[in-house]
């Protein structure tokens, strides 16, 4: 089995006069981004590699959350995620090598929870900075497809851990 986990970005900064592709994390999101890094760290799920949309929010996060969980990897920055359909995410996944077994797509809704529900017919709200663990069948990333089949392992919202 393979694990794939998707990541909503952390909450961003609406009130920022920036673009919304440059919009950075707001105080809320760096609170919370840290604490899912930890979680992924504590529970022996420490990606073996990142993707990320190219957006300023999904990057702070994706790095944040590396370096909170032990990733010492690179984070592929791949502007075909930035507010992208399920079909980016699939094709991002796919482009992965055969030997990463536990992957981290970080993006946006409402791609990640549409990709979240064609995977594993699950329909959860993703809020800012959710992640959720969904089990792969043992197949190679390269056929990945739009298919369910996954199996959504676990799902954890910021807001319902505890501090620390």
């Amino acid at each position: 089995m393979k694990t794939l986990l998707l990541m909503r970005h952390a909450k961003s900064a609406w009130n920022d006069p920036a673009d919304d592709h440059d919009r950075p994390l707001n105080k809320r999101g760096m609170r919370a981004a840290p604490r899912m890094g930890k979680l992924l760290r504590e529970l022996g799920l420490v990606p073996d590699f990142i993707v990320s949309s190219t957006a300023v929010r999904a990057i702070e996060t994706a790095r944040i959350v590396a370096a909170e969980s032990g990733y010492a990897g690179i984070i592929r920055e791949d502007p075909s995620l930035y507010l992208a359909p399920p079909e980016a995410y699939i094709a991002a996944a796919r482009r992965l090598r055969k030997q990463v077994q536990r992957p981290l797509l970080v993006g946006h809704n409402p791609g990640i929870e549409s990709l979240l529900r064609l995977l594993t017919a699950v329909d959860l709200h993703v809020p800012t900075a959710a992640i959720a663990k969904v089990e792969m069948d043992d197949i190679p990333w390269s056929e990945l497809d739009l298919s369910p089949r996954g199996r959504l392992d676990a799902f954890w919202k910021p807001k319902e851990l505890p501090e620390l």
